[in-house]
């Protein structure tokens, strides 16, 4: 059975030991999971982190990878270097954090986009294969999944849809690698997102339930009905979570383009987009 999660980012950026405040609000409200970015290994002490959740009632269900600058499987041999670092120290503090998943775009810094042509693209995703190849091989080691999350075209212009994300995950071929849909992402990008769904199946790892508009998922006009009969249909028994963002949230702001507050209330996001979930997943 999915649970249902929320990501930290809609309130705190960077999640540090402080933002454990947030857990006992997040279980009231009735959420299951957590989802945390790790913007920077050293802002969280893992064995902290964890047991604040486990006082609250939380499972961290997922840690979310941000690539930010510096951080690029397809980038220098420096920023290949810093990138493998990074995701390794996030499948080390997933093992103490008692999280099974790390998840989102596993590949490159986030804003990376150009006309690359085929040659680049084709030197691009050998790149990328080579160097997932070792931490794929680490997360198995260590019982910790990687989900590979496509982004828009105004993100990446590395990986846009499901049907690039599976070519990946089949080139690197492991069993710890998985891919994880989005559907703010998939509304932009996929022809239709309950296809995608199923084209996925049980390479499904982790799905981000999201608003068009990247605001209250059943606030917005994505008809939600065939997206959850798909899941149903794949059996999908991963985690669903809301990720949404706020102007409060500065830096994190400016990376996904967050120009406008996306509900009056901040908490609307979370309180009423956990309502719909459950309503269009016919949880009580």
């Amino acid at each position: 059975m999915s649970r249902f999660g929320l990501n930290t980012f809609l309130y705190a950026s960077p999640f540090t030991n402080d933002s454990v405040k947030l857990f006992p609000k997040l279980k009231k409200w009735g959420f299951q999971t957590v989802e945390i970015p790790v913007e920077a290994l050293e802002h969280i002490d893992p064995a902290k982190v964890k047991a604040a959740a486990d006082k609250a009632g939380l499972k961290i269900g997922s840690i979310c990878a941000c690539m930010g600058p510096g951080r690029d499987l397809r980038g220098s041999a420096a920023d290949q270097k810093t990138a493998h670092e990074y995701v390794k120290g996030l499948i080390d503090q997933a093992v103490v954090l008692g999280c099974p998943s790390v998840i989102g775009p596993i590949y490159s810094v986030v804003g990376l986009i150009g006309p690359h042509d085929d040659a680049e693209k084709k030197q691009q995703f050998d790149l990328v294969v080579k160097n997932l190849k070792p931490l794929a091989k680490y997360a198995e080691k260590k019982g910790v999944k990687l989900c590979i999350e496509p982004l828009n075209r105004f993100e990446t212009d590395f990986l846009n849809t499901c049907d690039q994300g599976l070519k990946l995950i089949k080139a690197v071929g492991s069993k710890a690698v998985t891919l994880h849909l989005d559907t703010f992402h998939m509304n932009i990008e996929e022809k239709n997102q309950a296809a995608a769904i199923l084209k996925a199946g049980k390479l499904l790892g982790h799905f981000h339930a999201c608003g068009s508009d990247r605001g209250t998922p059943g606030g917005d006009h994505i008809d939600w009905a065939p997206i959850v009969k798909a899941l149903k249909k794949i059996k999908y028994k991963g985690d669903i979570v809301i990720e949404s963002f706020t102007t409060d949230v500065k830096v994190i702001a400016r990376a996904a383009a967050i120009w406008r507050k996306m509900e009056p209330k901040r908490d609307d996001i979370a309180v009423k987009g956990l309502a719909n979930l459950k309503r269009f997943f016919g949880k009580k």
